[in-house]
């Protein structure tokens, strides 16, 4: 396998074969059936035998990385109804893939390998790093501007963060309380809510904004970063009423565009080319219960007109 086999979701590894999975939006991570897998890998007639001999061969090391990452989760079986099952986020899945005896699953820990491997060699050349990320971008069909843009938008980030550093900011969880302040003053919506409105997951939020978009964002971002340079706000608390001051100035600037439009900028389009299949079920679920309606309007309609033709 090589970077041209695009990846959404690690089901796609399977080949067709029914990975059920689970997306918590929460942490932003999607859990997927171990059984599914061990199946698929093994085509094992008893998958959940399977599992229960694997995690009796594992070593204590392998035992105790995937029992603790391993949560059960409500999916939906053949017969239609939910079963507590035994799920893995992506690492863990592809810990299991590894400790897997099985001929199939030597093409994934290949993979796994020279994935590795990539990311050695960029240890030692990051240039190797950002030409992939350059090819990425050409490959889903981005602009040579748009990617210089994105770029410069990534380096302008990591000045903010290195800002926030210096201010008692924590890495994780603290920079991203802030980085929703700074979303939520100029578009009204959290990060999360904004991947929502654009239906998307795991994939970049800016990956999928318009330039619009992208430059609010930024312009909201290098303002917290040269109010934080200014004020030196210490602790979480004061540098989120600076982050809150730059999106008011990205706010500002999308509230000035805007009349001049007379309409929004924000757009819930995004640039994925799938769908998930949980919307797309929603959407059949809307129109199989709108066809319902409509004809029970024309049945009660029917019957109407016999039981005036009958009087």
């Amino acid at each position: 396998m090589n970077d041209n086999n695009k990846l959404e979701t690690i089901s796609n590894l399977f080949q067709g074969k029914e990975i059920r999975s689970i997306w918590d939006a929460e942490k932003e991570e999607y859990y997927f059936s171990v059984v599914d897998v061990i199946k698929a890998l093994t085509d094992s007639n008893n998958p959940n035998d399977y599992w229960y001999r694997l995690k009796k061969r594992m070593t204590d090391e392998e035992k105790s990385e995937i029992s603790t990452k391993c949560r059960q989760l409500k999916l939906k079986s053949k017969d239609g109804k939910s079963y507590a099952t035994d799920t893995l986020d992506t690492k863990g899945i592809l810990r299991l893939i590894e400790s897997v005896p099985s001929s199939k699953a030597e093409p994934f820990k290949l993979w796994l390998a020279q994935m590795g491997k990539e990311r050695i060699d960029e240890i030692f050349d990051p240039e190797l790093a950002i030409k992939r990320a350059i090819d990425y971008y050409r490959n889903r069909g981005y602009s040579d501007k748009w990617i210089e843009a994105r770029l410069k938008g990534i380096l302008d980030r990591n000045k903010l963060t290195d800002v926030w550093k210096e201010n008692g900011i924590k890495e994780g969880y603290e920079f991203a309380i802030l980085t929703n302040e700074i979303y939520q003053a100029w578009s009204g919506m959290k990060a999360s809510e904004y991947k929502d409105y654009k239906n998307i997951r795991k994939e970049s939020l800016r990956d999928n904004m318009t330039d619009v978009e992208v430059a609010l964002t930024d312009l909201g971002e290098i303002a917290t970063r040269e109010l934080a340079k200014k004020h030196k706000p210490q602790g979480l608390k004061a540098n989120r009423k600076i982050a809150k001051a730059g999106g008011e100035v990205a706010k500002t600037a999308r509230d000035d565009l805007e009349q001049k439009l007379g309409e929004s900028i924000i757009s819930s389009n995004n640039r994925l080319n799938y769908q998930y299949l949980d919307e797309i079920k929603m959407l059949e679920d809307k129109n199989e219960t709108k066809n319902k309606r409509a004809y029970g309007k024309k049945e009660r309609f029917r019957r109407t007109i016999r039981s005036y033709k009958n009087s």
